[in-house]
């Protein structure tokens, strides 16, 4: 028998394998007896189709629209799972997590949402868990910090509906009958974070990684203590249907984890929380609200003359000088985007101090930097790089590039790269290059805290359109209507 070509694309992989999976999915329906009824229609239906239906949620957690397109950690999952099938993904991210269930009981493939695994729910089926889901009390900065779950009486606290924390506050309430809260099956996670924030609740309970990943956007609220034990982050599938498709994911999941990528992605998106070491969280969002504002129509404006996102250049512009259009260093760089004066000059920028010349200048001197770079430089690794020679300098960054070919790396990546700067400050290194020393560990710090700026931003600035439209849905402002009180049982 000739040996089978190599497959030239992961198109044509995914396709071999969703024919494989078909006729393995055909032989067990052939098959009589026991081995038929299990298997059920369902994955031979979507394979059939050529398409995998998922319901999720637009959430942080989940699933969203980053810089670079759809991303979120259940995304990422479900994508890959599609892969592994050999189809293509539809999502409907238009839910609650009530909405998720009921449209997986009545159309959908698979439900991921951040959804608990409760094997009792009518309809519905459940993969093995995907992680460990930790319900954690968080409450309001300056409340006296609450460390039992007796203290939490009297308490307001607000929770999601169906989330599985409802279930857990349900167990603790049997032990502690004057525990009260309210659920919510309209809120998200950062909906529900903001109103502690706000004090329209004193406290809410959400899972620890929820907090994790929404901490530094909101630092008015703290953590306090877990709350009873793990639950499991599962898929929900459709009863009725057989266990094909289950069975798959099941197959797909044990692989990723034995494979050590499962826990590789967790860690991805859930492992840290500490990255804004040199200004807090706090101190950030604060001067957002009230510096950034006199200058945002600026960053626009600037954004649309050299094609940037205007957040990323009101990023560099808080890294710079923190929005203060004064701002001088010993050096000599002045004004809100910190021009020297040789770049100004060259820039036409006749006054650094004046906010609305500095912002345009700094934005068409970090376009050139961008054109400056080789071809070869591409995505986001020219952006970073160009940051880093607003930094540091393009001389330096050109002596990184080719420490980054000494020592085996990619000139071409910024992961590789941002290894090499640091190297500047090093006489065996530095004595090599054309241009010399540099304190080549401050653009890694510089490029690293930009990117965070922005995606603080870049949540604020879609928090606030969620805020709005969550307003224009309740025209009477009756933030009572979102919640439906559970009340003690003394």
């Amino acid at each position: 028998m000739a040996p089978m070509p190599a497959l030239p694309t992961d198109f044509a992989r995914r396709q071999w394998r969703g024919t494989a999976l078909l006729c393995s999915a055909l032989m067990l329906a052939l098959l009589p007896g026991r081995f038929a009824s299990p298997e059920g229609p369902h994955l031979r239906e979507v394979l059939a189709r050529d398409f995998l239906s998922v319901h999720t949620r637009n959430t942080p957690t989940t699933y969203y629209e980053g810089r670079q397109g759809p991303t979120g950690f259940e995304y990422e999952l479900m994508r890959r799972f599609a892969d592994h099938l050999g189809v293509s993904l539809t999502l409907d991210a238009d839910h609650n997590i009530p909405g998720v269930l009921d449209a997986v009981r009545n159309e959908g493939d698979l439900g991921a949402a951040a959804l608990p695994l409760d094997p009792t729910l009518d309809g519905l089926l459940f993969s093995r868990p995907i992680m460990l889901l930790q319900p954690l009390l968080v409450y309001r900065r300056g409340l006296h910090p609450p460390e039992t779950i007796a203290e939490l009486e009297g308490l307001e606290i607000g929770t999601l509906r169906g989330a599985g924390t409802d279930r857990v506050l349900r167990e603790l309430q049997a032990e502690h009958p004057g525990l009260s809260w309210k659920e919510s099956g309209e809120l998200e996670v950062a909906e529900l974070l903001g109103q502690v924030a706000g004090g329209t609740l004193d406290a809410a309970v959400i899972f620890e990684h929820q907090f994790r990943l929404n901490r530094l956007f909101f630092p008015e609220v703290e953590d306090g203590f877990p709350l009873g034990k793990p639950l499991s982050l599962a898929w929900a599938f459709p009863a009725g249907r057989g266990l094909g498709l289950v069975n798959a994911a099941n197959r797909f999941l044990d692989e990723l984890r034995r494979d050590g990528d499962l826990d590789a992605l967790i860690a991805s998106y859930f492992g840290h929380d500490d990255y804004l070491e040199y200004v807090g969280a706090r101190t950030f969002i604060a001067h957002a609200r009230e510096r950034l504002p006199r200058y945002t129509e600026l960053f626009r404006e600037a954004a649309r003359n050299t094609r940037f996102d205007w957040k990323l250049l009101a990023a560099l512009g808080y890294q710079e000088s923190h929005w203060k259009p004064r701002a001088t260093s010993p050096t000599g760089v002045r004004g809100l985007m910190m021009l020297t004066n040789a770049t100004a000059g060259d820039l036409g920028v006749d006054n650094r101090l004046d906010p609305a010349q500095s912002i345009h200048g700094g934005a068409r001197y970090l376009r050139q930097l961008i054109e400056r770079l080789p071809e070869s430089i591409t995505g986001d690794d020219r952006l970073f790089m160009a940051m880093a020679s607003y930094n540091v300098g393009l001389g330096h960054l050109y002596d990184a590039r080719r420490i980054t070919e000494q020592r085996g790396g990619d000139p071409d990546l910024w992961r590789d790269v941002r290894e090499s700067l640091p190297l500047l400050q090093e006489r065996e290194w530095h004595s090599q290059t054309r241009y010399g020393y540099a304190r080549g560990g401050e653009p890694v710090i510089y490029v690293r805290n930009i990117r965070r700026y922005y995606e603080i931003l870049a949540y604020l600035d879609r928090s606030e359109e969620q805020f709005h439209e969550l307003d224009a849905r309740l025209p009477d402002d009756d933030e009572s209507a979102l919640f439906e009180q559970v009340p003690p049982v003394l």
